[in-house]
């Protein structure tokens, strides 16, 4: 083996090692937004841990496609919105609500401020349901992330027009949701 080979390996293996050490600096910040956008996104909780990690795997086979330039947070969420779609679509997965179960009213005294948070919480979580996928995306992106508008179109693949119009219609259909369950808690509430 010629000088000039092994020293193109051994480069060539000190870059291979920079890039799985950022990748794994990366997992480690984001494994939580990750999840949580996921999640919000409407992946039952019983597959979470798997998709989160499928999200990931395809991250780390485009790590090299990262611009450093641009933020992290939308780059990632681009993944983790085409996983959650492809979940959906799943035949053998019905949909459920994707936050059944997670308000559980805390049994100690003194709990009202714990129950109007989780209130708050499940409105939330219904708002989110009733808003269509792909704007859900840009109304998580926006309003929760608080990613600027220009970012979430580069990062979803869409006119930024688009995405402006995505927001304003996933706002009425977050309200509609929202005043809709409120509707019928106070109908059961009547009813009681």
């Amino acid at each position: 083996m010629t000088k000039a080979v092994c020293i193109l390996q051994d480069q060539g293996m000190e870059v291979a090692h920079a890039r799985d050490d950022a990748f794994r600096r990366l997992f480690a910040a984001e494994f939580r937004y990750v999840w949580t956008s996921l999640r919000r996104l409407g992946v039952d909780s019983a597959d979470l841990d798997d998709v989160v990690h499928e999200v990931f795997l395809a991250v780390h086979r485009r790590f090299d496609t990262y611009d450093p330039a641009r933020p992290i947070r939308p780059w990632l969420f681009a993944f983790a919105f085409r996983f959650a779609s492809d979940y959906r679509k799943q035949a053998r997965i019905r949909f459920r609500s994707s936050f059944d179960g997670d308000e559980s009213a805390d049994p100690r005294p003194a709990a009202d401020e714990l129950l109007e948070r989780a209130e708050d919480q499940r409105l939330a979580a219904i708002g989110l349901e009733g808003i269509a996928l792909d704007r859900r995306a840009v109304f998580i992106l926006y309003e929760i992330d608080e990613v600027p508008m220009n970012e979430i179109a580069a990062s979803l693949g869409v006119p930024l027009h688009t995405a402006y119009s995505r927001l304003r219609v996933a706002r009425e259909e977050f309200a509609a949701a929202v005043q809709s369950a409120e509707r019928s808690r106070g109908a059961r509430r009547g009813g009681r």
